[in-house]
């Protein structure tokens, strides 16, 4: 792998999806001594937990699984991220509207160019046999383990993807 490249999850309000996504891929990245060419954030579309932790329920399914969390905290997706990622993956289709908006408030401003080498898609896309779109929001569903079971099945897939992705670069 000759290139670092960078992976920003989205969700509503970076404490329960996103973060799990992060932590997962973190481990993942770790574990197949990526680290030096691979790096992953997470960010919420919206500002109300800006420099909060997990939540408690994410935070106890990592916890059950043994993947760190250790230093994460809340922020808001932004206009840069498009220079500092390749890789924007929204946890559900109002995320990818809301990332694309903030996308498209950046062409309008004339910044696309440097922005322009960025992948954007949603989380589900990774997993179509599931028959859903959006990963659930557990914030509302209390649905912990089954998202984390969609997050380490996704980031295995984008893991294997983004491989294939640095390799014929």
């Amino acid at each position: 792998m000759k290139n670092k490249s960078a992976i920003l999850f989205v969700c509503l309000g970076n404490i329960c999806r996103s973060p799990m996504a992060e932590a997962v891929m973190r481990q993942m990245i770790a574990h197949e001594g990526l680290t030096d060419s691979l790096s992953v954030d997470s960010a919420g579309t919206g500002d109300w937990h800006i420099g909060r932790p997990p939540h408690e329920g994410t935070q106890g399914e990592l916890n059950k699984h043994g993947v760190s969390f250790a230093g994460m905290k809340a922020r808001q997706v932004t206009e840069s991220d498009f220079d500092s990622f390749q890789y924007i993956v929204a946890m559900d289709t109002k995320n990818l509207a809301d990332v694309k908006k903030l996308r498209k408030d950046r062409e309008i401003g004339g910044l696309l160019e440097r922005g322009a080498h960025v992948r954007l898609f949603t989380f589900m896309e990774l997993l179509p046999h599931h028959g859903i779109m959006d990963v659930p929001d557990p914030y509302y569903e209390g649905n912990f383990p089954y998202v984390y079971e969609l997050v380490e099945e996704g980031c295995r897939e984008l893991l294997r993807m983004i491989k294939a992705d640095l390799k014929s670069v």
